[in-house]
């Protein structure tokens, strides 16, 4: 929104300093046409990010309007606007970012899950036990669970499989449904509990995140 109020600001003080000036829908579409680069993307801070390099839309623009040279001298201005605005774009997203980092801890467990007055538990796995959740203790132990690393291999490691059933004993047998990060994060996840209550592993697209309760968040026995 910042970027859109400055491209704005500037394509009205451009505008104001023109002789002739062009009508407003046309200062827009060479703007928007402007836009038009070959970027080159990559990713930093988990974040898609465009650096631009090649004005194509200019040089289109350029050779719409190459045998209406005096055409050319009063759009060129909101063409090069459009293309300088892929580095409006690129800063306010570099600068979004420790910004929502501040906003939306990824580090607390609240961040993903805000509103869990729908929440409930399924089971995923047979391994589990038919339980409830205890929304109540949920609440209560959001705030106070501890992050704990992530140990991928050790709990492979520690499965336990029965040989002769051919059965295996998942850590998180539970996934917790109904529930809905804070408002403006856009940090969806999928939610799985573990097998003795006190545990949530919280997978994004881009990592997972361990978190633990002193009390179990689940009730053996019966569904909600």
């Amino acid at each position: 929104m910042l970027a859109w109020i400055l491209i704005a600001f500037f394509a009205y003080r451009i505008y104001k300093k023109k002789t002739i000036k062009p009508k407003i829908w046309k200062v827009i579409l060479l703007i928007i046409i402007g836009l038009i680069s070959f970027s080159i993307n990559f990713n930093m801070f988990e974040t898609f990010l465009k650096f631009p390099i090649l004005p194509l839309g200019v040089w289109i623009l350029f050779f719409v309007f190459i045998f209406r040279n005096s055409r050319w001298q009063v759009y060129r201005s909101f063409a090069w606007l459009g293309f300088l605005a892929n580095f409006l774009f690129l800063a306010s997203t570099l600068l979004a970012i420790p910004i929502h980092s501040f906003i939306y801890s990824k580090n607390e467990p609240t961040t993903y899950i805000s509103n869990a007055e729908e929440a409930s538990l399924i089971m995923t796995h047979p391994s589990g036990e038919v339980s409830s959740l205890n929304k109540e203790s949920l609440l209560n132990q959001l705030p106070t669970m501890r992050k704990e690393p992530v140990e991928s291999y050790e709990w492979y490691e520690e499965t336990d499989v029965d040989t002769e059933s051919d059965k295996v004993s998942e850590r998180f047998p539970y996934q917790l449904v109904g529930t809905s990060p804070e408002w403006g994060s856009g940090l969806a996840s999928v939610i799985y509990v573990e097998k003795d209550g006190k545990g949530i592993l919280l997978s994004t697209p881009t990592e997972q995140l361990y978190f633990r309760s002193d009390i179990s968040l689940i009730e053996r026995g019966g569904a909600e």
